[in-house]
């Protein structure tokens, strides 16, 4: 665990980056030879808006990095935080318990709570528009809504008190988990469930991504499944029933577009 630890420490972003691209292509891969639908679209084309805007998500962690940097070293310093105020324990388990609080904050709360406020929903709307959910559709999300997201991981930090080095590795988790769920994928059957009672599998998350309610909200997770669970929000519907998309926004030629997807938060909204 020291290992991880220093090289979470002094990560680089170039490592990080580093990280995000081979976890795209090695999925990417993946999907290509065992896919779970066979789509008829241009593979290309897709990769590149939904790779565009995971671009603009790095560039706004990017810029915003330093205030998650100065929350974690203020709680350490100051010992705040659940993390600070727990009795002292095994540093695999306190890993593991910041990861899990973490996650609560910065993936499941922050999507519940998107889903729920209408006006933060015209920015995730964006990522549940694409009909032909891959790899790429991981970070699918409008520069407004990675300013949100951003948001609740600092508000995370402050109130569970990590250490920067756990910041670095939960972002590094969440990066993967949310390439692998999203993949289109097809694993045994037998596996994807048990996977599910344990961290988001792809089969899991895929449900979210049906195009009507009450299945789209629903399994808000992105690492660890047992937030679903234990909040209610956990949903199972087979695959041959999953259509992709949302409801309000059929036309998938329309909310494949770059330009249109940029402005969507910003035209008024179908009742969802």
């Amino acid at each position: 665990m020291n290992d991880i630890i220093s090289y979470f420490s002094t990560i680089s972003s170039s490592h990080r980056s580093l990280i995000l691209v081979s976890g795209i292509t090695i999925f990417w891969l993946i999907e290509n030879a065992f896919p779970l639908f066979k789509f008829n679209y241009k593979k290309w084309h897709h990769a590149g808006i939904n790779i565009f805007l995971t671009g603009t998500t790095i560039i706004v962690n990017f810029f915003l990095a330093f205030i998650l940097l100065k929350t974690a070293d203020w709680t350490i310093s100051n010992n705040f935080g659940i993390l600070q105020w727990l009795p002292e324990m095994s540093i695999w388990l306190y890993a593991l318990v910041g990861l899990l609080l973490l996650d609560l904050i910065g993936a499941y709360l922050v999507h519940l709570v998107e889903h729920k406020v209408k006006v933060l929903w015209r920015f995730h709307l964006i990522h549940h528009t694409d009909t032909w959910i891959d790899t790429t559709t991981a970070n699918r999300h409008h520069p407004g809504e990675s300013i949100i997201r951003f948001t609740f991981t600092a508000l995370g930090v402050l109130i569970i008190g990590t250490p920067m080095w756990m910041v670095f590795l939960y972002q590094t988790l969440s990066v993967i988990a949310t390439q692998f769920n999203h993949a289109n994928i097809s694993l045994p059957k037998k596996l994807d469930t048990l996977l599910s009672y344990i961290i988001v599998s792809p089969d899991m998350h895929k449900v979210h991504h049906h195009h009507v309610l009450p299945y789209t909200d629903s399994n808000y997770g992105n690492i660890f499944s047992i937030w679903d669970r234990l909040f209610g929000t956990f949903m199972k519907l087979p695959n041959e029933e999953i259509v992709y998309g949302i409801d309000t926004h059929p036309n998938a030629k329309q909310h494949n577009d770059l330009k249109n997807l940029l402005k969507i938060p910003f035209q008024k909204q179908p009742i969802k």
